[in-house]
């Protein structure tokens, strides 16, 4: 199973969320990738330290949505709240499921992330079962 972490520009929330996931999750059938609507600017050096709290390092350079990343995942989850769930609407585009968190970038992201996050891993392993 594929997750799709999307936000505006794969620069703060999406990365935090793919990274999260990638470290918590312990089933190989679980892969997360991230990306945004518009490939953003490099990860600068506060989010860096941000994710660095939560054991977590952002890996690779923002990626911008492709065909490609669209068609390889199996879930795509909206994590920013700037983010229109709209786009998505069509199955062919959004996969086989479409999560929504709207999470904005406010003080306490970092730590909705991570719970949200955990709750998926939860979820997928309880139906992975």
């Amino acid at each position: 199973m594929n997750i799709l972490f999307i936000c505006k520009f794969n620069r703060y929330r999406s990365k935090a969320a793919e990274a999260y996931f990638n470290k918590i999750n312990k089933n190989k059938n679980f892969k997360a990738k991230s990306a945004g609507l518009i490939r953003g600017e490099p990860i600068n050096k506060k989010v860096t330290k941000i994710l660095e709290k939560i054991g977590v390092a952002p890996k690779g350079k923002p990626r911008g949505l492709d065909r490609e990343i669209l068609k390889w995942q199996d879930i795509l989850v909206i994590v920013g709240d700037n983010v229109p769930p709209s786009i998505f609407k069509d199955k062919r585009i959004s996969g086989k499921k479409l999560i929504v968190w709207k999470i904005n970038e406010g003080n306490n992201s970092i730590n909705l992330i991570k719970r949200k996050v955990e709750k998926l891993v939860k979820d997928l392993k309880s139906k992975d079962e």
